[in-house]
């Protein structure tokens, strides 16, 4: 299959630094990408990363707590975000913003750290909640880069970002014909976590056109979790026989923000998250999730749904057992793997994976 070659996370933050641009590192998982960017911040999304020794981080935080936040902090303490100039750290979940408290009141990087709270509903009130608090972050980026953009520039970027977001959905809508692997397919659509829109814009476009009408070996399925990590999962699955038509993992297909239509700025940035694909993290209901996941695997021919999560994630756990069952009785089957972002792919995991692949031949 074809590769599309996409630029590296180092080589985008020192090209954009060599702009005159700063960089955020930025948290999982919901925030405003064209906030930044109207400050001219490139926000450089932080999901672990997996390639880190963990324990420097155990110091501050509980054994129980997730990986993503254990991998996190520990790269932080060992120097890997010094690069960045801001931190940014939403909450997603009682773990994060443990992660936020330790950052603000005990490790305190060098950085300015900002939390960012989300409302856990959909209501007019919830959308002035959110756009509150980037107004708040507004603030802070000003104080930070000395720059004051208006709505006009505001409203530029938030377009700018809409249309590579209707891009990202393009790929996911096209998926079976791009003539891209498992691995290949995640490592383009991750890249959204870091290359500027602009960048990815042209990645995604060269991939459309690349577009053909041959459709790929393998059983496919639709994932779900927080993070495809280890990314050599998607490897193992195509050598197992699968393959993957699309994803609900916070990382990429949660966040397939809608084009927003609000003149405020601040509110439209609130709306895209708000009416963004149902996350736990947002407050979505369980059976909004198991709606959203039927339909999906309705959609693109699913028949099966392996649910990869992170060890110790609440919000992904506590709804596992009825959102499995809602979907047994819509007839369509799924496993449960659970990993820590920090171990290597075992060999347990592979089988389980083979073994389900092997039901739904």
């Amino acid at each position: 299959m074809d590769s599309i070659e996409i630029p590296k996370r180092i080589e985008t933050i020192n090209s954009f630094k060599a702009q005159g641009g700063k960089v955020a590192a930025v948290l999982p998982i919901h925030y405003s990408r064209a906030l930044f960017r109207a400050f001219d911040i490139l926000p450089v999304e932080v999901w672990g990363p997996p390639e880190v020794e963990a324990s420097y981080g155990g110091v501050h935080l509980q054994a129980y707590v997730c990986s993503i936040v254990h991998n996190a902090l520990s790269f932080l303490k060992k120097g890997g975000l010094e690069i960045a100039d801001f931190i940014l750290v939403p909450h997603a979940c009682d773990s994060l913003q443990g992660l936020g408290s330790i950052l603000l009141d005990f490790v305190k990087p060098t950085q300015t750290v900002a939390p960012l709270y989300l409302p856990r509903g959909k209501r007019t009130e919830d959308k002035q909640f959110l756009a509150d608090e980037f107004r708040a972050l507004a603030r802070q980026l000003s104080n930070l880069t000395g720059k004051e953009p208006g709505d006009d520039k505001l409203l530029e970027c938030i377009e700018r970002e809409e249309q590579a977001d209707l891009l990202l959905a393009d790929l996911y809508r096209n998926r079976t014909g791009l003539g891209l692997d498992n691995l290949s397919f995640y490592r383009l659509i991750r890249s959204r976590e870091y290359l500027p829109a602009e960048q990815f814009t042209e990645l995604a476009q060269t991939a459309l056109e690349k577009h053909s009408a041959r459709n790929p070996n393998g059983i496919p399925i639709l994932l779900s979790g927080i993070v495809p990590e280890r990314m050599e999962v998607l490897k193992a699955i195509e050598e197992l026989g699968g393959f993957v038509v699309a994803d609900d993992f916070a990382c990429c297909g949660r966040r397939l923000y809608p084009k927003g239509n609000e003149r405020d700025p601040f509110l439209r940035m609130a709306e895209r998250i708000i009416n963004a694909p149902p996350d736990p993290t947002r407050g979505n209901s369980i059976d909004e999730r198991a709606e959203f996941l039927i339909n999906l695997a309705q959609t693109y021919g699913a028949k099966g749904v392996i649910f990869y999560e992170l060890k110790f994630c609440e919000p992904e756990l506590f709804d596992l057992p009825n959102l499995r069952n809602s979907l047994k009785q819509a007839g369509l089957n799924s496993v449960h793997i659970e990993v820590d972002i920090k171990d290597p792919l075992s060999n347990q995991v592979i089988t389980r994976i083979g073994a389900f692949l092997e039901i739904l031949e």
